[in-house]
């Protein structure tokens, strides 16, 4: 009897695969969700591509391209995370001009979903910051290293923030460099710098234990890497826990490709930049299983053309 079942089963089996109603799905791996996400830094005011004059970016960049590279990519993934590093503001006279209006009106009808602050954010000072952000942007800063709580900006900075997507729990946070000597003090006010590493920690580890988020990334205005001990991405990444990627600004650089760093727990922490002036834009996507570990699967910088 027992062979007897067997051999029907067997036969059933074969039958339901041969006549391809066999449930393919029963053949493959655990169940994958892939979030994509999209990156700038260091956009510096550059709404308009790099002028035709034989120069290295000549026609390069620009906002309108950008948000046609972003509406693509969107129409081709269900879940899209898309975050700035800081640094949106001076280096064209639409700055001068305009202040950061249109710098924050663009961002907003792109869709970003958060951004952090850097240095040169403070150029039109805080409350110049503090006008054309709460008039004109709709998307949230996160900064966990500068003290803004006797500032204008105090009820609009947020330490961390939860997106969900794909029924994942993403925690972003957000650090930045050292104002004085970069940022003269009347422009930054009562703003206080703290230690971004222990400040990224200290978010992480409550983003992560409290909050359960499957993926943490930190948004850095730090710098990449320095020569000196300056504080920078690399040391970040090396001295932190329970944080997976870290999109950085303000040194400008350009990598080739993401750059992996372990962390004190020896996972390996997943670093990127995207040079300046909106040339490139970055895109990291990360696949997650059923059981929410996430595995990047592939990092690239399209450069803007």
């Amino acid at each position: 009897m027992r062979r007897r079942s067997f051999l029907k089963k067997s036969a059933l089996g074969t039958l339901l695969f041969s006549t391809a109603r066999f449930p393919v799905s029963a053949l493959e791996g655990p169940e994958m969700t892939r979030l994509t996400i999209l990156h700038t830094n260091d956009v510096h005011s550059r709404i308009e591509p790099f002028p035709e004059d034989g120069g290295k970016y000549a026609g390069k960049g620009g906002a309108a391209k950008r948000a046609t590279l972003i509406q693509k990519i969107r129409q081709e993934e269900d879940h899209v995370l898309l975050l700035d590093a800081g640094d949106m503001f001076q280096g064209t006279p639409y700055f001068n001009f305009f202040g950061g209006e249109l710098e924050f009106k663009i961002m907003s009808r792109m869709g970003y979903d958060a951004c952090t602050i850097g240095n040169h954010d403070f150029d039109a000072g805080i409350d110049g910051l503090h006008k054309q952000y709460t008039r004109h942007a709709n998307f949230p800063i996160v900064n966990s290293n500068y003290d803004m709580s006797d500032t204008i900006m105090s009820d609009h900075i947020q330490k961390h923030l939860v997106i969900e997507k794909g029924g994942l729990k993403i925690g972003i946070l957000g650090v930045g460099i050292e104002l004085d000597g970069l940022v003269p003090p009347p422009l930054y006010g009562n703003t206080i710098y703290q230690d971004p590493i222990t400040c990224a920690n200290k978010e992480a580890q409550f983003l992560k234990e409290e909050k359960k988020c499957d993926y943490i990334i930190c948004l850095s205005h730090l710098g990449y890497k320095y020569d000196n001990d300056k504080v920078s991405d690399v040391q970040l990444a090396g001295q932190s826990r329970n944080i997976d990627l870290i999109i950085g600004g303000h040194t400008h650089t350009l990598l080739p490709k993401a750059d992996l760093v372990a962390d004190l727990d020896g996972k390996m922490v997943t670093i990127n930049q995207v040079g300046w002036a909106g040339i490139a834009l970055g895109r990291i996507d990360v696949s997650f299983e059923k059981n929410r570990k996430g595995k990047c699967i592939s990092c690239g910088n399209s450069l803007i053309q």
